[in-house]
This record gives structure tokens, sequence and C-alpha cells, in this order.
């Protein structure tokens, strides 16, 4: 089979190669890639997280099963899966409560294992999760972490039906599920965001940067947000923060603009805010999530051929992306 081999850090010795295709193990699946989505954990393993080793890297795929291991019961050959992109052990104490995302021994594929940026993946068969038929390869390849990412982050706030939920950086990856999940949940979104095409996607209102301070003002009715997602990092952190009213939760789970804040303390305990961290996703999590997928939609910007992988790479990094960035293999 064809597939991109990173041998060591940087884009230049990113080369697509023929290896052999994998032989999967009892409890395995073969999945044929059929879409792969970009994030920036996969720039991250190409230019700046150590390789150790050969590694084929993309953490979000998706694709159709080929072939199942003698002991896999639920999934057949011709099954439709997105993958749930993180090995877990099943036995820490982290497992053993549900929060796989967590596991003392965990890791993303991609950093720890291969990733999807191949012709074919050997994953767990816990991993691969059958999608709905009504569901494309697009959209199942950007819910491992675009999509999940955002999930777990609303369970983390906790967000409830009427709150305000404020989004920053609405039209990135995970911004866009960030408003769809929101909506489901009966949240009232305020997307900031220059792009309007964020109100195809749950946004109940679109507001520059510049302003964002004196629109929430106006929209709550001075309350302020009960929640702001942030997945920008140091650049706009102040500003998510400023925006949370009395009792409000702030989530955070990127950092692409830095990874250094500073926390106002006396607005900490004086409104009484919540800062919350998030990671990921759990595997019941994204069960759900998948089961909910018929109701999802994504923005794909630019779609490139796998033998153009690396034009798609320069492409996520554009400043003037409008959308996700993915491969297709179909």
């Amino acid at each position: 089979m064809k597939a991109w081999v990173l041998s060591k850090n940087g884009i230049d010795n990113l080369n697509l190669k023929e290896i052999e295709k994998p032989k999967i193990k009892p409890e395995e699946v073969l999945i044929k890639i059929k879409a792969i989505g970009l994030n920036p954990i996969d720039s991250m393993v190409i230019d700046l997280i150590p390789v150790k080793s050969e590694i084929i890297p993309c953490a979000e795929f998706a694709g159709e099963i080929e072939d199942v291991g003698k002991n896999v019961k639920e999934l057949k050959k011709g099954d439709k899966v997105s993958v749930y992109n993180r090995y877990f052990d099943g036995t820490c104490s982290y497992c053993l409560s549900g929060e796989e995302m967590l596991c003392d021994n965990g890791y993303i594929f991609s950093i720890g294992s291969n990733g999807g940026l191949a012709e074919y993946a050997a994953v767990n068969q816990k991993n691969a999760i059958k999608i709905p038929d009504s569901v494309g390869f697009e959209l199942a390849a950007s819910l491992p972490v675009a999509a999940l990412t955002s999930y777990n982050a609303l369970d983390r706030a906790n967000v409830k039906k009427d709150e305000f939920v404020v989004v920053v950086g609405a039209s990135g990856n995970t911004g866009i599920f960030a408003l769809q999940f929101a909506k489901m949940r009966g949240a009232k979104t305020i997307a900031i965001s220059s792009k309007d095409w964020v109100k195809d996607y749950g946004a109940d209102y679109v507001i520059g940067y510049e302003n964002a301070v004196e629109e929430v003002k106006k929209i709550t009715n001075s309350s302020m947000a009960n929640i702001v997602i942030d997945s920008i990092g140091e650049k706009l952190w102040d500003l998510g923060y400023s925006l949370l009213g009395k009792n409000g939760r702030m989530v955070a789970f990127g950092t692409e603009t830095g990874s250094n804040a500073k926390i106002d303390i006396s607005q900490l305990y004086s409104k009484q805010l919540s800062v919350l961290g998030s990671t990921g996703g759990s595997l019941k999590q994204f069960s759900e999530m998948v089961d909910k997928s018929n109701n999802l939609n994504v923005k794909v910007w630019k779609k490139f051929n796998f033998q153009d992988a690396k034009e798609a790479f320069e492409e996520n990094n554009n400043k003037e992306k409008n959308g996700r960035v993915m491969i297709s293999l179909q």
C-alpha cells in the first residue's frame, strides 16, 4: 500500500512510500481509508513532536472496513466507520471510570503509533465505530478530533438550555462543531468570527473581535456569557475571559497562539468563575456523538487528493483558511 511516512521533523521529510499493508490481529479490523481531516495536532507531529522512528501522521480519519480479525463480532466487511483515535489500555483508573482520553498509558494515533495518512490502517475493533449510512466520509473524518473535542468541552461546561455560549474562533475546525452542539443543547450561541457563514452552523449572533465586549453585553442584557469556548490560546485569552458573567465557565483546549495566559484572580472569585481544561473525549462520548452525526454538518474549504498531501498541509496553515482542509482517497 501507499503511505506518507515521516522520518524526522519537517515537511521535507514527509515522503510517499510503498509499504506493506497492515496484517490484522484477531481483535482488529482493516480499514480502507476514504477521508482524512487535517488538524493543528498534525502540524505539531510534523514540525515539533520529536520523531523517534518512522511514523505515518494524521490523527483524524474514516473509511470502510475491508477485513476483520477472527475475534471481531460487531463489525463486518463493508461497514463505514469513524475511528476513535486514541490507544487506551482499558485497565488504568481513568479507563475504568470511562475517561479513556486520560489513560495513563494512552496516546493519540500518529504520535504513539501510526496515523491515517495511508491507504489502509489496522485498528482495534473497539476504536472503529459504525457511522450512519447517510453520513459522508468527510464528516466522519471530522468526528474524532474536531467534533469530539468540542463535544467534551461542552460536557465539561455543563451547558444548559437558554444559556449564552460564546465560541472564540468559531470558524475553526472545533468552532464549527461547538456551535452545533451548543444549539443541540438549547443554548443561545454567539460566534466571535469574521466569517458570516458560521450562521449556517448554529450561530445565533456573529460579532467581531474588536467590539466583542460591548456586543456580548448588549446581546445578554448585561449579564454576559455563561460559557466561553476557547480553542485559540494565549492571543485571545484575555478577551474570552472578559466576556464571562457571574458563575461563568471558560473551557480551553487549544494553544495555536501560545500557551501562557494570565488570570485576573479578583474576577475569578468575585464573579465565581470556573476555568476548565478539556482534551479529546471518551469512547462513550464518541459513540454518543456518532449517533447524532446525522444532524451535523462540516464546511470543507479545500479537498486534496492523497498524492497531494504536502500541499494540503501547506494550505492547512494558510491564514485565509475558510473551513476544513481534507484529504480524499475516494
